[in-house]
């Protein structure tokens, strides 16, 4: 029986720990929704973000006139490479040439959100999972140019002012282009982020990982608090706040879940840990350690099962459990190893000692000394019943030589049995007519003449000879009948004929006819004084010995 020890000392690793989630450039295109919907999952951010989502319509206009604006090339922040599952926004114009844009102090604007497809990295556009279903349309704002002029200022050399409520904040300078282009530029920046916004409380409602929405979110602030767009940032900071607080409900959901699964996942562990150790404190004599070892192993794949598909525990608690388990495993494989090694000397021992029985069951197997041979095996078998067992196969395998022996002696001798029965038929012939004339004797009625010819029968039925041994305890049986049947009516004959039995029963008849007689007188004496008392009495005296008289009386008579 192997173990399932090979590479346990080590506890089994979690081979497909649960991967984070990626960030928003590669959140899948399922958590992704409609504008629609996500504006209808925060209804505060509308009310609040009022100004910037009155205005949806296209800006097709708009992008014609500003073809000639552009960012010089540069490396996208983190920040702004996050919102690139969203889907395709309104791509900026190629500047005319000899004609770029000049930020100011504002950071470098990013570059424009990639098209919504396939997580990067995980699925292209021939995988299964592209396949099966396809990208919902990742949320996309604009603003119209009407809106963005509220909250800009353009001055005729292109330098762009963000009105931020009260403040007023540089944003860049678009030195060549129109008033119309540069706030078009600008706008398209804001435009890009609340998007991201956007997407971001899509992945809040679906319950993407939060860890990796605050990550993003956190880029988000960062790019916020730089102001480097033209758009109502007010709403925007007050969008992204409500954004966060839906974002503290679902990392306290998750850490609540968290917690209940470790529960459960330490609850596992432990009623497996239990198990284990119950098992391994038990008797090795008492165990059906087939049964036993097979729910060993079962127990070792559920601890994996639970550890692969389960939350991580503390490490502490982890290494604790499992020094438990694996100590008891250990201490069941060496109970199980003793108990086998103790068996198999037991085994080897009982082997022994039957084949000894064996030898001796086979040298008597040709005697043809019947009957004290068959006492030899008696005694044989009674030996063989108190010997220790080998093992199933091993012992039957004993067991059919043992009987093998045997069967040799016992077929010779029903076969020798067999021949003499064959002999004695004849004689049981003549034994079955002598009982039939001696059950012409039955009922005995004159005992001198049956005994006569019982004693005849007697001889003859000696000089017939032995009957098959199938046959004797019948025949004898029924000889023993008449013999009984002739014995009863003697015995009937000399009680009746015995003298001092006669004698007995004659004076007992002379003291009763006396006392009837002398009952007789008192009964008249009673009936001449008129005493009814004393008539009854002596009456009832009287008629019970009459009755005594009678019956004595009718005993005599068959002893006549």
């Amino acid at each position: 029986m192997t173990t399932s020890q090979e590479s346990d000392d080590q506890q089994p690793t979690q081979t497909e720990a649960v991967q984070p989630e990626s960030s928003a450039v590669e959140a899948p295109a399922a958590e992704a929704a409609p504008m629609e919907t996500a504006q209808a999952e925060t209804p505060a951010a509308e009310v609040e973000t009022k100004d910037v989502l009155s205005s949806v319509e296209s800006v097709e206009a708009a992008q014609s006139s500003e073809s000639e604006a552009s960012e010089p090339a540069s490396e996208p922040a983190e920040s702004e490479t996050t919102a690139a599952a969203s889907a395709p926004a309104p791509v900026p114009a190629a500047p005319k040439p000899g004609r770029k844009p000049t930020p100011g102090t504002a950071p470098k604007p990013s570059n424009l959100p990639r098209p919504a497809g396939a997580p990067a990295g995980k699925t292209g556009q021939g995988s299964p999972a592209a396949q099966a279903a396809a990208p919902m349309p990742a949320p996309s704002y604009t603003t119209s140019p009407e809106e963005a002029a509220k909250f800009a200022k353009i001055s005729d050399d292109g330098h762009v002012v963000l009105l931020d409520g009260a403040e007023e904040h540089p944003v860049g300078q678009f030195p060549e282009g129109t008033p119309q282009e540069a706030l078009a530029y600008f706008s398209r920046k804001y435009d890009e982020l609340v998007s991201q916004v956007m997407l971001l409380e899509q992945r809040v409602a679906t319950g993407a990982p939060a860890g990796e929405i605050q990550k993003t979110l956190g880029h988000v602030r960062q790019t916020i608090g730089e102001r480097g767009m033209v758009g109502d940032m007010p709403a925007l900071r007050a969008r992204v706040e409500a954004l966060q607080t839906r974002l503290d409900d679902l990392k306290l959901a998750e850490k609540l879940a968290l917690e209940k699964a470790q529960a459960a996942q330490l609850a596992t562990r432990e009623a497996i840990v239990a198990e284990a150790e119950e098992m391994a404190a038990k008797d090795p004599q008492q165990l059906q350690w087939k049964h036993a070892s097979a729910r060993m192993a079962e127990l070792f794949e559920n601890w994996k099962a639970a550890q692969k598909a389960g939350p991580r525990l503390a490490k502490s608690v982890e290494d604790g459990l499992w020094k438990r388990f694996r100590t008891a495993r250990t201490t069941h494989d060496k109970h199980r190893r003793a108990f086998f090694s103790q068996l198999d000397a037991t085994n080897a021992t009982a082997k022994q000692a039957k084949e000894k029985l064996i030898a001796r069951a086979e040298a008597l197997s040709t005697s043809t000394d019947w009957g004290p041979t068959a006492g030899a095996y008696r005694d044989l078998m009674n030996e063989w019943k108190a010997a220790p067992r080998a093992s199933r196969k091993e012992d039957d395998a004993l067991w059919a030589r043992f009987r093998a022996a045997q069967d040799v002696f016992f077929k010779a001798r029903k076969s020798q049995n067999e021949e003499i029965d064959r002999e004695y038929g004849e004689n049981l012939k003549v034994k079955e007519e002598i009982l039939a004339e001696g059950q012409k004797l039955l009922p005995v009625q004159d005992v001198k003449a049956a005994r006569k010819v019982l004693n005849d029968l007697r001889g003859r039925w000696e000089d017939a000879g032995r009957v098959p041994r199938k046959d004797v305890s019948r025949m004898e049986s029924a000889f023993r009948t008449l013999e009984d049947g002739l014995k009863s009516a003697e015995d009937e004959h000399w009680r009746k004929t015995n003298p001092e039995t006669k004698a007995r029963t004659n004076s007992a008849l002379s003291q009763l006819e006396d006392k009837v007689a002398e009952l007789e007188d008192d009964l008249a004496k009673a009936k001449a004084k008129g005493d009814a008392k004393s008539v009854a009495k002596a009456q009832e005296a009287l008629d019970a010995r009459k009755l005594w008289l009678e019956t004595l009386q009718k005993s005599a008579q068959g002893l006549r």
